[in-house]
């Protein structure tokens, strides 16, 4: 699958005083909405795209930190443990928050790559104790839950994307359709109605910012 249309990809401009607009309206990195704009911009504006703009916005701290999670299998093979280590650096690279499940596989590829472009990493720890979480987990959260913290990692999360996986991903998957979340799927993850599948890194990193900028669903209407 080949990236988003750029008719698909909403107009958007980053002003010298470092506000995100589109369409007569500023973009609220706090509430994580679009607000009527109220007075003038201070300096010029230049167009962006969403990935670019949502950088900037975690680069200066506006963003709330909502985090987006990667899930997969904790026996994963070398394929999907190099996908998943690069999509965590390129999520760090956005300025992301990444959780995970926290355990092995692709959890802790996903970790270590944000974990080493000095991204935050959050782990939601199926065991009674944090100290199971994987050494790139920065806050580890033990639940104490099994495989019932599989519900936690999809509700928490902004989107999901799934690398691979079987049964606890497929319920993971599932939960985030569900709480009606972005999910997105690589390398063969279980298919499940609504998940879209996605072929390159580049398209999943467009999505998200997509749907972290609110730019996935109706405008002005």
């Amino acid at each position: 699958m080949s990236s988003l249309a750029p008719a698909s990809i909403p107009s958007l401009l980053w002003s010298e005083g470092g506000v995100l607009l589109r369409d007569g309206a500023r973009f609220d990195p706090w509430a994580l909405a679009w607000v009527a704009l109220d007075g003038s911009v201070q300096g010029e504006a230049h167009a962006v795209t969403p990935c670019e703009a949502l950088t900037r916005l975690n680069a200066e701290g506006q963003m709330r930190k909502v985090p987006v999670g990667i899930i997969g299998p904790k026996n994963a093979n070398p394929e999907q443990e190099t996908l998943a280590e690069a999509l965590g650096r390129a999520f760090a690279k956005l300025g992301l928050t990444l959780l995970t499940g926290g355990r092995m596989g692709v959890m802790q590829a996903a970790s270590r790559g944000a974990f080493s472009a000095g991204g935050l990493t959050i782990g939601i720890i199926p065991d009674g104790e944090w100290d199971t979480a994987n050494p790139y987990v920065t806050v580890p959260l033990a639940t104490g839950l099994g495989p019932a913290r599989n519900a936690i990692v999809a509700r928490a999360c902004e989107a999901l994307v799934a690398v691979g996986g079987e049964y606890g991903t497929l319920s993971e998957m599932a939960f985030g359709m569900h709480f009606d979340r972005l999910v997105l799927s690589m390398l063969n993850a279980p298919v499940v109605n609504g998940v879209v599948a996605c072929a390159t890194i580049e398209e999943v990193t467009e999505r998200v910012a997509l749907r972290v900028l609110r730019l996935d669903r109706p405008f002005g209407g």
